[in-house]
C-alpha cells in the first residue's frame, strides 16, 4: 500500500484511505498497543472535511481490538503529543493517534503515531502495513458511529503559563495559522502568557482559502509579512496544517527560518545549561553548525525527518533539536515534541529576555552567506532514491573527501555547500546551496545541474 511512508501514513483520502483500510489500521494498531501494555489511547484530528470520516473508522477498528478510545476535538498535533505526556485526569495513556494531512493538499490525510510515549516510522510502520493487510478481510461494511469529541486545551494553556515567563503585554505578535488546525489554541496561548495577538487566517477551513499552510514557502508568508508591517507588531508567526512547524517574521518583514531559530533558541539554552547538544539536519545552513561551535554547543548533523530527529534527540539526550522545514524539539523545559506553538512562546519569551534586541538585529549579527531555500525538483516516487543513489555515487568520485552522505549527498563546494536527497514524504527531490558570494552560488547550483542532468536529463534544476 503506497500510504506507508517513512514517517507516517499518508494519502489522497476519497482514494487512498478508504474507511475499510482505515478500520483495518485500528485493528492491527490494537494489536500493536496491547503488546505494548497499553489500554487506551488519544484520537487527534485536524480539520481536514475528511478527518471525521477517517476518526470513526479508526476508532472502530482500535475499538474492536479492546482499546479504549478518547476522541479530541479539532486541533494541532502537539496538543495531542502533549496528553501523551500529561494525561487528563480521567484518561492514562501515552499514547496518540493524530489524523492530518500535515502541509499537503488539502485532498489529502493521514496518521502520525504515538505507541507507547514513541514516535513509530521506518520499518515499524512496515510492519504495521503487514497487520493492516491481514485484518482487511475482516472489515465491516458500516463505520458510522456517534463521536464524543473532548476538548483538553486548558491542561495545554495553563501548562505554558506556569512554564513560560510572562510577557506582561509587552510584545505584539501576528499569527497565521493559514486556516488550519493551531489558530485558536495558539491565540489563546499566547495572551495567557500576556502577548497583544492579532490573528490572522485562524479559523478553521479545510480550503486553505487564502495560502496553504506551509511556512517553508516563501510566498505563504507574504499576508504575515504585510499584516506585521500594517500594525507595527515585533514579529509574526506562521504555522503548517496541523501546528507541529513554526515560521516566523521580523518587525521588518525578514524571514527567520529553521536554522535561524535553532540558533536563536540554542543562545537562550546556553544560558542555563553551558555546553548544550544541539541537533540540526542536512539542510540546515554551515552559519548554524559554526556559531554553535562557537558559542561552546556542541552541534551535531543528522539526517532530515521529523521522527529521525526526534529519535536521535533521545539518543544523544540533546536540549534541542530543529530542522529547516520549522520542526522545533525542546527537551530543555519540555518534552521532546515538535510543538509549534510552544515554540512560539519560547521566541516571545526569548525576545523579551534579550530585549532591546531585536529579531532583526539577531539576523545581523550572522555571518553573511548567500543561500536558496529549498528547491523542490518534481521526480516519482519509484524513481526519486534511484536518482538520488546514482547522485551520490558520482559525488565520491569526484569529491571523495567533501561529500557528507548520511542522508542524500552534502558536497563541500567553492566556498560553500550544495545538497540532493529524496523527499521522504513528496514526489520531489530536495536540493539546496549556500556559498559566499552569488558567483560561487551559481557555481555550486551549476555542478549540481551538471551531475543531475548526466543521471536524468528530463529533471529541471532551477535557476538561481
Amino acid at each position: 500500500m503506497s500510504i506507508f511512508r517513512q514517517y507516517d501514513i499518508r494519502g489522497v483520502a476519497d482514494i487512498d484511505l478508504k474507511s475499510e483500510i482505515i478500520w483495518s489500521l485500528g485493528r492491527a494498531l490494537a494489536e500493536k498497543l496491547t503488546e505494548l501494555g497499553e489500554k487506551g489511547v488519544f484520537i487527534g484530528q485536524d480539520v481536514r472535511e475528511s478527518s471525521p470520516r477517517l476518526s470513526q473508522a479508526l476508532i472502530l477498528g482500535l475499538e474492536a481490538g479492546g482499546i479504549k478510545t478518547r476522541a479530541l476535538t479539532p486541533g494541532p498535533t502537539p496538543m495531542l503529543y502533549f496528553l501523551c505526556h500529561k494525561n487528563p485526569s480521567d484518561f492514562e495513556s501515552s499514547s496518540g493517534i493524530m489524523i492530518t494531512g500535515s502541509h499537503n493538499p488539502a485532498e489529502y490525510n493521514g496518521f502520525k503515531m504515538v505507541l507507547a510515549g514513541k514516535t513509530i516510522y521506518g520499518d515499524e510502520i512496515t510492519a504495521l502495513e503487514a497487520l493492516t493487510k491481514k485484518y482487511l478481510s475482516s472489515a465491516p461494511t458500516s463505520f458510522d458511529k456517534k463521536l464524543e469529541l473532548r476538548d483538553h486545551e486548558d491542561l495545554y494553556v495553563n501548562y505554558l503559563k506556569e512554564n513560560i515567563r510572562n510577557l506582561e503585554g509587552r510584545l505584539h505578535v501576528v499569527v497565521d495559522a493559514g486556516n488550519g488546525a493551531a489558530g485558536p489554541l495558539a491565540i489563546k496561548s499566547y495572551e495567557a502568557i500576556g502577548a497583544k495577538v492579532t490573528p490572522l487566517f485562524c479559523d478553521f477551513d479545510s480550503t486553505f482559502p487564502n495560502h496553504h499552510p506551509d511556512p517553508t514557502v516563501a510566498e505563504n508568508l507574504a499576508h504575515l509579512i504585510s499584516k506585521v508591517k500594517e500594525v507595527g507588531a515585533d514579529l509574526g508567526i506562521a504555522y503548517d496544517g496541523d501546528g507541529d512547524r513554526i515560521g516566523a517574521v521580523t518587525a521588518t518583514g525578514q524571514v527567520l527560518y529553521g536554522d535561524h531559530l535553532v540558533l536563536y533558541f540554542a543562545r537562550e539554552i546556553i544560558k542555563d545549561c553551558p555546553h548544550p547538544t544541539i541537533i540540526s539536519e542536512v539542510k540546515s545552513s554551515q552559519v548554524l553548525f559554526n556559531e554553535l561551535q562557537r558559542m561552546g554547543a556542541k552541534p551535531i548533523i543528522w539526517k532530515t525527518g521529523h521522527s529521525l530527529i526526534k529519535a536521535k534527540l533521545k539518543e544523544t539526550k540533546a536540549e534541542l533539536a530543529g530542522e529547516m522545514s520549522g520542526h522545533i524539539f525542546f527537551s530543555h523545559r519540555y518534552f521532546g515534541f515538535d510543538d509549534a506553538i510552544y515554540s512560539g512562546a519560547r521566541l516571545l519569551e526569548g525576545i523579551l529576555n534579550n530585549t532591546p534586541e531585536t529579531l532583526d538585529q539577531f539576523l545581523s549579527t550572522l555571518p553573511e552567506v548567500i543561500n536558496t531555500p529549498e528547491l523542490r525538483v518534481d521526480c516519482p516516487d519509484d524513481k526519486k532514491f534511484g536518482v538520488v543513489d546514482a547522485f551520490i555515487k558520482i559525488a565520491k568520485e569526484r569529491y571523495p573527501k567533501d561529500v557528507l552522505d548520511i542522508d542524500g549527498a552534502r558536497i563541500k563546494l567553492f566556498n560553500g555547500w550544495g545538497l540532493m536527497r529524496a523527499s521522504n514524504t513528496q514526489p520531489v527531490v530536495v536540493m539546496r546551496f549556500e556559498a559566499d558570494s552569488k558567483e560561487n552560488l551559481k557555481k555550486v547550483r551549476d555542478t549540481f545541474a551538471e551531475i543531475i542532468h548526466s543521471i536524468d536529463a528530463t529533471l529541471v534544476v532551477p535557476t538561481l
